[in-house]
């Protein structure tokens, strides 16, 4: 039997009182990126600094709220302390835009490139190439 916690929620003991976790409904943003506006699950949720400087600015954008739950959403495969460092590298850039701190995380995220493939003696040039036209005109000439 494996005995592992898969979640862990404050309790309320008044009534009538709700308490959310947020990062809880970040998956159905993506059906209904309206609700980072107006659901109760975000009411006066504080995200880290960067993310909350994002957010703001988003809100002007036609599609601020897809962005905004397009950048959310990647803090479920990073982290947030990643998401984060992303955030605060596209406000020192001065841009705000999900696409770009999309990217900046899967800059991170990849591994450095892989090492240069020696070519084996085998598969060596033996003829250097030349660039000289008149070798071409005289294999022109010989067909």
């Amino acid at each position: 039997m494996n005995c592992a916690i898969v979640a862990e929620h404050v309790r309320s003991f008044g009534r009538g009182e709700t308490i959310y976790d947020p990062w809880h409904y970040v998956p159905v943003l993506a059906r209904k990126p309206g609700a980072l506006r107006n659901g109760a699950p975000f009411q006066g949720w504080m995200l880290p600094t960067a993310m909350e400087r994002v957010r703001r600015r988003l809100k002007a954008a036609n599609d601020g709220d897809r962005q905004m739950v397009s950048i959310l959403a990647t803090v479920l495969t990073d982290g947030i302390d990643a998401v984060e460092a992303a955030c605060q590298e596209a406000i020192d850039q001065n841009v705000f835009s999900a696409a770009i701190i999309i990217n900046i995380l899967a800059r991170r995220r990849d591994p450095v490139p892989a090492i240069t493939i020696l070519t084996p003696d085998a598969l060596r040039l033996q003829h250097e190439p030349q660039a000289d036209c008149a070798r071409y005109d005289s294999l022109r000439r010989a067909s």
